[in-house]
């Protein structure tokens, strides 16, 4: 395996515009929810993603070959994958687009306590925990905190709750990965595992609660192509390249530009009033995810200035 390289332009410019794309998932969703509701639609877009991939692979002739250990974790991941959609979807029938992507945006903040609990080379240090604390703080305050909290409808605080939930349901995912054999297997190989399970699942509770139908209007038309290409298949094909060539915790750290996107999408496209609470709230968010996510290359960034001036020395 090469050694990754820091960022670069290009580096920094394919990030910004799978931000942009990662952030605008959920307004489009919103868009069309009176057409299509956004369970469904993330039922479809699996299956649209899930048969591309398969294709990629029959194109390519790659075996994924899956080891009898590794059974159990795929589908815990592919649950776990429905799960954080299934709560995503339900989320952004009662929130606004903004709070789903700031909410879900936690997921860091479980996936490192999960890995401190589950992998002894994971435990975080006081830095970390400050900035577990720090998100926490803002997650309460985006949740309860100013006047705006008081004329909030409780449908409004459950969609958060929602959303804060598939955060954790992706977190969880992380750690199954990261503490199983699943982590030495392809990336494209265990998303086609989350991809096929969440189709299946998230389409028979669609069916289950009532909201598998579909007005098809040519906007819903290009909101499945859109979720189903670029969000599930070209992005995130496009993300697993940039983590082969570049160093993936500045390519993590530039990811949190993704909230921050989807609150400004959400204000500017559907007309989302933007809480002062939350804004401060989400503030903290990031910056206490930014604490915890940073830690690693700000620790191997202070060994190799200690090394450089002991050489210099």
């Amino acid at each position: 395996m090469g050694t990754r390289q820091p960022l670069d332009l290009f580096a920094v410019s394919a990030m910004v515009v799978f931000c942009i794309v990662m952030a605008s998932q959920q307004v489009v969703l919103k868009v069309v929810a009176e057409d299509i509701v956004p369970v469904f639609q993330i039922a479809l877009r699996s299956g649209i993603s899930a048969a591309l991939i398969i294709i990629l692979v029959l194109v390519q002739r790659h075996k994924m070959p899956l080891a009898p250990e590794n059974r159990l974790p795929a589908l815990i991941i592919g649950v776990l994958f429905t799960l954080e959609f299934l709560f995503l979807g339900e989320a952004l029938n009662e929130t606004s687009a903004g709070h789903a992507t700031v909410f879900l945006y936690t997921s860091p903040i479980f996936a490192a306590i999960g890995l401190h609990m589950k992998i002894p080379s994971e435990r975080m240090s006081r830095m970390q925990w400050l900035g577990i604390m720090v998100a926490f703080g803002g997650i309460v305050l985006a949740f309860l905190g100013g006047e705006s909290a008081q004329t909030l409808d409780s449908n409004v605080l459950w969609g958060d709750f929602l959303a804060l939930l598939a955060g954790a349901a992706w977190g969880l995912t992380t750690v199954v990965v990261r503490a199983s054999g699943l982590s030495a297997l392809p990336a494209r190989q265990t998303l086609l595992y989350q991809l096929l399970v969440a189709f299946v699942l998230m389409t028979i509770w669609s069916y289950m609660t009532g909201q598998a139908e579909i007005n098809p209007t040519p906007e819903v038309w290009g909101s499945l192509a859109f979720h189903g290409i670029v969000v599930s298949f070209i992005s995130y094909l496009g993300w697993f390249w940039l983590l082969t060539k570049y160093k993936a915790s500045q390519l993590g750290i530039l990811s949190f530009m993704t909230p921050v996107f989807g609150v400004l999408l959400g204000n500017w496209l559907l007309g989302e009033q933007i809480e002062a609470n939350f804004i401060v709230g989400s503030g903290l968010i990031i910056g206490g995810i930014l604490l915890v996510s940073s830690h690693g290359w700000l620790s191997k960034r202070r060994q190799n200035k200690e090394k450089t001036n002991h050489v210099k020395g």
